[in-house]
């Protein structure tokens, strides 16, 4: 066609950017994901994870963790002392039981993701698991009350072909494992130590109070969820019958949860191995099972302040030394949360960059 004909009809309109050219080009697809804001990287990533749900409650957690962490700060201002003697003791504590705790919370990431296997039908990709695990600790002493890893998890399953609805039933299905696991070890443990966990005693007034605000809490908020909680409660269902009936698949997530456990207490175990804690292996184990459950409660980033004030507290109440019990809560957190976290950041944004979550 000539210019001349062309231009008959006036000039010619720009090319639209989804329309197909003449050389048969078509442009990106309109699910390509938009380019990750000038913020940072990282800070998009985080804020992709979390849904649309949980972003609304993060004001709420992040109110309860500056809340424990103002009183964790004030506790430690004013035992500093005892805080800086546990760190001298730490120095120089016994390198070769440091290092089998080294390796024990390396093997944790390895027992969640065999676990976390165990909790779909579905093979997934080994090595992307395992990554995703270990990112997903990280993110988790960034947000508060586990956001951060149940998110990724559920983000890294949907982008293996599951459903949202069957991705979040995963998770429960997991934590259900690792919760039930974690009371028979409570369990089992307290039957070799006798006396060791003691029950605070309540008045009955006191207690009847409690039970009557806490079945008052769960009437409101069931009442308007109860169609949601029932759907949700036989989709759980469906998934664990589902899981269980493959052996292998029961297998991995059974094994994996206690491994998970068992792994995380012997990081502990080690630790006050590392600094002479003067107290029996089992007893150490058992108090922090205890100690860590307990901690769960508080909407803290990884129990990050709540499982140091509640291990430190229970070691001392057993008799622990006030300096060795805080180098072995500084040395756990060591090996646990601050050597494991810049590394773990890095594969979170390696993840997202690369689509994988």
């Amino acid at each position: 066609m000539s210019a001349a004909a062309a231009g008959e009809d006036g000039p010619s309109p720009p090319p639209d950017p989804t329309s197909t050219s003449a050389l048969g080009a078509t442009s990106a697809p309109a699910s390509v994901p938009a380019p990750v804001p000038a913020s940072g990287p990282l800070t998009a990533c985080l804020a992709d994870l979390i849904p649309a749900v949980a972003r609304r409650r993060v004001c709420w957690h992040g109110a309860g963790c500056l809340a424990v962490l103002l009183c964790v700060g004030y506790l430690a201002r004013r035992h500093w002392p005892v805080v800086r003697a546990g760190v001298e003791r730490l120095a120089v504590a016994d390198q070769g039981w440091l290092l089998v705790g080294a390796v024990a919370a390396v093997g944790t990431w390895a027992a969640s993701a065999l676990a976390q296997q165990g909790a779909v039908t579905r093979r997934l990709p080994t090595g992307r698991l395992i990554a995703a695990q270990f990112a997903a600790s990280a993110a988790n002493h960034l947000l508060p009350a586990g956001l951060g890893a149940g998110a990724l998890n559920l983000r890294f399953l949907m982008r293996c072909g599951l459903s949202a609805s069957r991705a979040a039933g995963a998770l429960a299905v997991k934590a259900g494992a690792a919760g039930a696991v974690r009371l028979a070890l409570i369990a089992l443990l307290a039957l070799a130590c006798p006396g060791l966990l003691r029950v605070p005693h309540f008045s009955p007034a006191v207690l009847a109070a409690v039970l009557a605000a806490v079945a008052l809490l769960a009437a409101l908020v069931a009442v308007p969820l109860r169609p949601r909680c029932r759907r949700a409660v036989t989709a759980v269902l469906t998934d664990i019958r589902a899981v269980h009936a493959c052996p292998l698949r029961t297998a991995a997530l059974w094994g994996g949860s206690l491994a998970f456990a068992t792994l995380h207490c012997a990081v502990f175990v080690a630790v006050a191995k590392a600094v002479e804690l003067p107290l029996p292996v089992v007893q150490v184990a058992l108090l922090y099972l205890a100690a860590s459950t307990a901690a769960a409660l508080l909407p803290t980033p990884g129990g990050l302040g709540s499982l140091d004030a509640a291990l430190a507290f229970a070691l001392t109440a057993s008799g622990a030394p006030a300096a060795t019990a805080a180098s072995a809560v500084l040395g756990y957190r060591l090996l646990t949360v601050w050597l494991p976290l810049p590394p773990g950041l890095v594969v979170l944004a390696v993840l997202v960059r690369r689509k994988a979550l």
